[in-house]
């Protein structure tokens, strides 16, 4: 199939691509080099189609693809805190793809956040009330409504992934935006102490990304018209919990420095409730904390030298 993938030089879109190249996909890539970069395809540089610019550009591409998977999403709550008019560019995007999708008869999967179940209890359903909470959760609400709007307008196939907490190689380009197991990572390498928001007891729970990217190849190949899904393991940990493993993994004491929470709207707990997503696309994630954090490590990457 021809796919096209938004963000493809980012994380999580770049392992995507990767992945969709083995299986024998013709893909290509857009990306706005926000926080993606070419080096994240790796060997595969030159042998993916690149593109540079926004996501919805995809009309001038003058390509007709059968699927995109649209992660060229800016993604994380500190963007839009310093900047809400990032909203409007995400909205302008994403009705751009709908529209080239109502067109081209193209299936649409998209990334979503587990970020708009804050202040909802775990385990986290899909449809939990979902409180207004910061600028980049309603972005995610306002595109999985308008996904739900053109499938029913115009049958438009489109699922939503709503992802916790994804952590896995080639972060780096996404500096102080990347995953914690990341950040604490690369400042233990340097020999620095991490920084703890509070006490070190809210959750997450943690998603390797290759279970994520797991989880857009079974939604593409799915039949699902329209839908939403919680994409993690089902399982939380600590903060505090995953300094201890990052140490273990490490082979060393890790002493976390602890301040008082200066983000207002913190995220306290997250953790998925996986039974949809079973039920419907198969999914079930892989990999544990402990055994992503050693794959991290052993990557061919800067994230795990040193």
């Amino acid at each position: 199939m021809k796919i096209l993938v938004t963000g493809g030089l980012g994380f999580i879109g770049s392992h995507i691509a990767k992945r969709l190249h083995k299986e024998g996909h013709e893909v290509s890539v857009i990306d706005s080099l926000h926080t993606g970069q070419k080096g994240n395809l790796g060997e595969l540089e030159g042998k993916i189609r690149v593109f540079e610019g926004r996501s919805g550009k995809l009309w001038e591409l003058g390509e007709k693809f059968g699927a995109i998977i649209h992660e060229g999403i800016y993604s994380s709550s500190p963007m839009y805190k310093e900047n809400p008019n990032l909203l409007s560019e995400v909205v302008e995007d994403f009705i751009s793809i709908l529209e080239y999708a109502k067109k081209n008869k193209s299936r649409v999967v998209f990334a979503s956040s587990s970020s708009v179940y804050n202040g909802v209890e775990p385990p986290q359903r899909e449809d939990a009330q979902i409180p207004a909470t910061d600028f980049y959760t309603e972005g995610r609400i306002w595109m999985e409504r308008l996904a739900e709007l053109y499938n029913k307008l115009y049958g438009v196939e489109v699922v939503a992934l709503r992802y916790f907490s994804v952590y896995g190689p080639n972060e780096e380009s996404k500096g102080r935006f990347a995953n914690l197991v990341s950040q604490f990572l690369w400042v233990v390498r340097e020999g620095k102490n991490p920084v703890i928001y509070g006490d070190g007891e809210q959750t997450r729970d943690f998603t390797y990304v290759d279970d994520v990217v797991e989880a857009n190849l079974l939604a593409l190949r799915g039949n699902m018209g329209f839908g939403v899904f919680n994409v993690g393991r089902g399982e939380s940990a600590s903060i505090n919990e995953m300094v201890k493993a990052l140490g273990e993994a490490l082979g060393r004491e890790i002493q976390p420095e602890y301040i008082e929470n200066p983000i207002k709207n913190y995220v306290q707990k997250t953790e998925a409730d996986t039974s949809l997503a079973r039920e419907k696309l198969g999914f079930e994630a892989k990999v544990s904390l402990k055994e992503g954090i050693r794959r991290i490590l052993d990557a061919p990457s800067s994230e795990g030298s040193g």
